[in-house]
């Protein structure tokens, strides 16, 4: 590096996973509440800050165009918030690894991931979970990036019970967008309860036990909207050592667990010949502090 070269600060955006996903009311307001297990998944973007006068944003990746990098990027959204009017800058750079509009949570992950690192690198204070609220009702559980319980429309956090070490995680995606706001407005039938969780998991296969109890209550609005959701679902579910499939957040993506994270790279690999077209990744839970090179 040469000596006038700055190096970047980094933080990981890692994709959220909703493992189960309760739709339990909706307020007078029309937002939905939700009860929900959410974790982190080792896919992340990656972004960068650099000192600067003013703030910018460069977005690459396979999923850059998508993501776009105009004023209502949520990165810099996120930055502005942060920043509240004060003037400071930072050159911020996106390694957008993400499905966008997948339901994993990759804009709000990516606003989240702004926050930790423009705190650091402007030496201010952390963002409370309430700036992260006026950015998207994920923001908050993003901030957090590891297993939670989440209430209301995302602003209610707990801790999750401690998840099996070595836990694999398959993510599939047909590669067509499918918008939030429109599973939700195709959402039908009586509300869910809420769901009772165990102080902990003894292993994966208990893990599985408790999740088969749970449901994601979108999966069938998303189904209607994106019939593809449905194939991608008895794909993941077919495959070699897969404890279970089931849709994420509002879809399309769709997540399979298995018993370590070295088969669920197998079993990426296997879909991906399977379905060349789809977007497919396979590895374990995000760790915080881990390698995002």
């Amino acid at each position: 590096m040469p000596p006038h070269a700055e190096a970047a600060a980094a933080e990981a955006a890692p994709a959220k996973l909703n493992l189960f996903l309760h739709v339990t009311g909706r307020r007078a307001d029309g937002y939905h509440t939700l009860d929900s297990l959410a974790v982190f998944a080792s896919l992340a973007d990656r972004l960068e800050a650099r000192r600067a006068d003013a703030l910018t944003l460069s977005v690459t990746g396979p999923f850059a165009e998508a993501a776009g990098q105009g004023a209502d990027n949520l990165v810099l959204r996120a930055a502005r918030a942060l920043d509240a009017g004060r003037g400071r800058g930072a050159a911020l750079a996106l390694d957008k690894q993400i499905p966008v509009a997948a339901g994993l949570g990759g804009g709000s992950s990516d606003a989240a991931a702004t926050l930790r690192l423009l705190a650091r690198h402007w030496g201010v204070a952390p963002a409370p979970p309430s700036l992260a609220l006026t950015l998207g009702a994920d923001v908050p559980v993003c901030l957090a990036h590891g297993p939670t319980r989440m209430g209301g429309i995302g602003e209610v956090l707990s801790p999750a019970p401690a998840l099996p070490d070595g836990l694999g995680l398959l993510l599939a995606n047909p590669r067509l967008p499918l918008a939030t706001p429109a599973v939700f407005a195709a959402r039908e039938g009586p509300f869910d309860a809420p769901a009772v969780l165990p102080p902990r998991f003894a292993d994966a296969a208990d893990l599985v036990d408790f999740l088969a109890t749970t449901r994601n209550g979108l999966e069938r609005a998303a189904i209607t909207l994106c019939p593809a959701v449905a194939q991608v679902l008895s794909a993941c579910a077919a495959l070699p050592d897969a404890l279970l499939a089931r849709m994420s957040g509002s879809g399309p993506t769709c997540f399979a667990l298995f018993p370590t994270a070295a088969k669920a790279g197998q079993a990426a690999a296997l879909l991906a010949r399977r379905a060349p077209a789809w977007f497919t990744w396979g590895g374990g839970l995000y760790r915080e502090g881990q390698s995002i090179l």
